[in-house]
């Protein structure tokens, strides 16, 4: 069961359903619901391991003797968890008050960013009127350019992603480099992929 919820939800978002899960796993509904009692019950055991992950990002940004190479490498490794896994996309951007373990793992991992970006400014290449708010907006953003996009363009988060760091960025401060824009097919074929997502489109 949970193996068949990681695939639905890497695949295809948070939006899955139950039912749909159940079916993914061959089993009836009930089956699922004796094992996982609420959806956020079964959110927090798939993405457990990916909180961890998150958790450890945060970690190796505090060990990195370069507090801005360590603030651009965290950044980055996130937005890759976040292409990696649609579902763990929406994670970031959401909260699951019942499902406590993940919680607890974005609350401590919160708390190691706010040491990242203390050190990343104390360096002097952070911008100082950048706040932990502005992670949560560039997930969002991420996570919209991902579901967006899908498999007609799937790099463009990474364009997002360093033209964000660059706005962090001092002037003093060395700029990551900066992918090529996706081909204008590649996002006309986005853009007829959302068109035919859109309800009442399809």
């Amino acid at each position: 069961m949970l193996a068949a919820a990681r695939r639905l939800f890497a695949r295809e978002g948070l939006g899955v359903s139950m039912a749909s899960v159940a079916r993914e796993a061959g089993v009836g509904k009930a089956t699922l619901s004796r094992r996982f009692a609420t959806r956020d019950d079964l959110i927090n055991a798939v993405f457990a391991d990916r909180m961890d992950a998150y958790a450890d990002a945060v970690s190796e940004a505090l060990a990195d003797p370069d507090p801005w190479h360590g603030f651009t490498c965290y950044i980055h490794a996130v937005c890759v968890m976040q292409a990696a896994d649609r579902g763990f996309a929406d994670v970031l951007t959401m909260t699951f008050p019942a499902a406590k373990a993940l919680e607890k793992r974005r609350a401590e991992a919160y708390n190691g960013f706010l040491e990242v970006i203390a050190r990343a400014k104390a360096g002097g290449h952070l911008r100082d009127d950048f706040t932990s708010q502005d992670l949560v907006i560039l997930l969002m953003a991420n996570a919209g350019v991902i579901n967006a996009t899908g498999d007609a363009a799937p790099d463009t988060w990474r364009r997002l992603a360093a033209h964000m760091l660059r706005s962090y960025a001092t002037p003093s401060a060395p700029l990551p480099p900066l992918p090529d824009a996706p081909a204008p097919t590649a996002l006309y074929r986005a853009m007829v992929r959302i068109t035919r997502l859109t309800p009442g489109n399809a």
